[in-house]
């Protein structure tokens, strides 16, 4: 048998995880929880720190869990890579951003990946989980972890495996959400299955290779960018027709078969569907392909936010009240409900829009009591109060958090524009607008 897979039986190899991140410490967490010895990798001080510490950073991960895991000795962290040559399987979970140019940076996989492989050794299992696009994992990753003197598929493993970490599911985490695995070899396949089988309790998908699992990924969220770009569009004609198009959702989603319900908003956010169409576009060029479905669906999506402005300013038009030195209350800027993650939120997009537009805006946000954009911090409001509400020329819902009391925000707001629907129970609705 081959000797890494028995160590995985038996329980006596030990994970590495690269990047302590949304993805990556639930993935460290979940490994150390199924009986393996994990270390977790990461370049910030603070995060190893805290891990370390027994600590939690990350709304996914059960506190409890952590510190018992850490007390046990099955999880540390650490920024010293040379730990890595203890490791038999090492799960690289690091950023994948768009650079200024809307291009991906691949910048944190190809560190990760260079920090890896002066300690690697032979029948070691490296998997990719970082979103990216199609062919990274034999175009980039596997020549430099090659550098090593090692062969893939003869010396070491290589595999990717897309994450699909949803913050904040109630339903679907790390532990039960199915995988998906392409490796370099059908035996690296065979490998990084038998790894994700023996912490997971999800069926695990074999895939034929690496891209065609990269590009499984890119779908996944390519496809909700497309039909989130057709609401969004099809609210915005809605609007100028005088039909609300939340109820027209609702509606249509009574069909048992054939429709699938996507609701507009004020953009999009996240780590994932905003830039993940993007990877996707930047890699057709080389064929010289263009994606237009999905570059016109961007378009919309990206607009969202400036348009959201447009209409906060009719709003305020309507009360004799120009945009220039109107108070503005944002309720969220989380980029999704009920958590703490504002990465690439479109509600911090709003706010910069009605700011060009001289507004002055404030939010409160239950689980963001701040955040840092362009290198400033803006600080939240730390109460949801009747003269925060009062004093505002305009209320906008941008996030719909459960644990807001809306029906508070409507006795008490002058004008409400909500993008969310969040509102959809408040009875009282002479001073809603929506989306």
């Amino acid at each position: 048998m081959n000797n890494i897979k028995k160590k995985l039986m038996d329980k006596t190899a030990t994970l590495g995880v690269v990047g302590l991140g949304y993805v990556g410490l639930p993935l460290a967490v979940e490994k150390a929880k199924a009986g393996f010895k994990t270390i977790g990798f990461d370049v910030q001080e603070s995060k190893v720190e805290m891990v370390n510490a027994g600590k939690n950073y990350i709304g996914d991960v059960v506190n409890e869990d952590i510190e018992e895991i850490v007390k046990s000795g099955l999880l540390s962290a650490t920024t010293d890579f040379a730990q890595v040559a203890s490791a038999d399987c090492v799960c690289i979970a690091v950023p994948t951003p768009l650079d200024a140019y809307q291009q991906p940076d691949i910048s944190y996989v190809k560190a990760s990946a260079e920090s890896i492989v002066p300690y690697m050794h032979k029948d070691m299992l490296i998997v990719l989980e970082s979103t990216t696009y199609p062919g990274t994992t034999e175009e980039l990753l596997m020549p430099i972890l090659e550098k090593s003197g090692l062969k893939c598929g003869v010396d070491f493993h290589l595999a990717f495996s897309p994450e699909r970490v949803d913050p904040g599911n109630l339903i679907y985490k790390t532990k039960n959400t199915p995988k998906v695995v392409g490796g370099i070899t059908p035996e690296c396949t065979d490998v990084a299955a038998a790894m994700y089988e023996a912490i997971l309790e999800a069926p695990i998908h074999r895939v034929s290779s690496p891209a065609v699992a990269e590009m499984e990924k890119i779908l996944e969220n390519t496809y909700r960018n497309v039909n989130i770009g057709l609401v969004n569009e099809l609210a915005i004609l809605s609007n100028k027709m005088g039909i609300n198009f939340w109820e027209v959702v609702d509606a249509a989603k009574s069909k048992p078969y054939g429709f699938q319900a996507f609701y507009p908003g004020p953009g999009l956010g996240g780590h994932c569907i905003p830039l993940d169409p993007y990877y996707l576009s930047w890699k057709a060029r080389e064929y010289g392909f263009h994606t237009s479905m999905i570059e016109s669906s961007m378009m919309v999506n990206d607009r969202m936010p400036e348009y959201c402005a447009e209409r906060s300013s009719k709003i305020l038009n309507r009360f004799k009240k120009a945009m220039n030195g109107a108070r503005i209350l944002i309720l969220g800027v989380a980029y999704k409900q009920d958590i703490d993650d504002y990465r690439e939120s479109p509600a911090i997009r709003v706010i910069e829009e009605l700011e060009k537009g001289g507004a002055e805006v404030v939010y409160y946000d239950p689980f963001v009591s701040e955040y840092r954009e362009h290198g400033v911090v803006k600080k939240g409001e730390p109460e949801l109060t009747v003269e925060l509400i009062e004093n505002a020329d305009l209320v906008i819902v941008t996030t719909a958090h459960t644990n807001v009391d809306y029906d508070f925000v409507q006795k008490h707001a002058k004008a409400i524009f909500d993008t969310k629907n969040a509102m959809k129970q408040v009875e009282s609705r002479e001073n809603i607008e929506l989306l």
